[in-house]
């Protein structure tokens, strides 16, 4: 099914006069994308025309971006999403992209480079061990509060989990697909009361959360933190937490 869906969205940039771009190129990849985008994106020569054809709807990208089989490369694209769609959608594909190494340390870096200067932060701040997207919307957004996570961390009894604050508090975002079922959920729970058990006290959220429901995740997650309940106990400021998550491959 993948195929003539790629090959429509191709022929359609192609018939408007320039070639696949920003998130519909990163669609045919099967990168982690926030919202559903049907429209289909086409990068276009500065000095190139668009053209109007039935049943139109393209969304046009006026960048000189070198592209070949009607589609731009990777790194392009994803330079166009940041412009075009914002940060959340640019970072979550951005992290689904080096998760899968579709770009390499030296791909990332000319990403980096082609970002403006007040937005490089983004890629200094990507990694490349995010296991969903919701993952990388919720350490992108608690980012913007101030407050840093470690990521993937092992827990003795437990096993892997998404996401420690402070010491003790753990933060679990469960993808629909894999969580859904009485099973699934059976075995959530069985891992949050060996957490538990362990000392851990464990934060649940899902898809609808993390992504309609924001302000209710925000709320949870401050409530703990303004009365110290991540931590085992008070520490002075600027104490460096034990906790760290698995580091980035070399």
């Amino acid at each position: 099914m993948a195929a003539p869906e790629a090959g429509a969205s191709i022929a359609t940039a192609v018939r408007h006069g320039g070639a696949l771009g920003c998130v519909s190129r990163l669609q045919l990849e099967g990168l982690w994308l926030l919202g559903d985008h049907a429209r289909v994106h086409v990068a276009l020569r500065p000095n190139g025309r668009g053209r109007s054809h039935s049943a139109c709807t393209c969304v046009a990208h006026w960048n000189d971006v070198p592209h070949a089989s009607g589609r731009v490369p990777v790194i392009a694209a994803l330079v166009q999403v940041l412009g075009c769609l914002g940060t959340e959608e640019f970072f979550v594909a951005l992290e689904s992209a080096m998760r899968t190494r579709l770009i390499t340390r030296a791909g990332l870096a000319s990403v980096r480079a082609r970002l403006p200067l007040d937005r490089r932060w983004r890629a200094d701040f990507a990694r490349w061990n995010a296991d969903s997207g919701l993952e990388s919307l919720l350490r992108l957004r608690l980012r913007g509060l101030g407050i840093d996570l470690a990521s993937q961390v092992p827990v003795p009894g437990v096993g892997t989990v998404d996401f420690v604050l402070g010491d003790r508090l753990i933060l679990e975002v469960d993808g629909k697909r894999n969580h859904d079922g009485a099973s699934m959920r059976h075995k959530d729970l069985v891992r949050d009361a060996v957490a538990a058990a362990h000392g851990f006290d464990t934060l649940r959220f899902d898809y609808a959360m993390v992504v309609h429901e924001w302000e209710l995740v925000e709320a949870a997650i401050l409530s703990k933190l303004d009365r110290s309940l991540h931590l085992t106990r008070r520490r002075p400021p600027g104490t460096p937490v034990a906790l760290q998550g698995e580091g980035d491959p070399q």
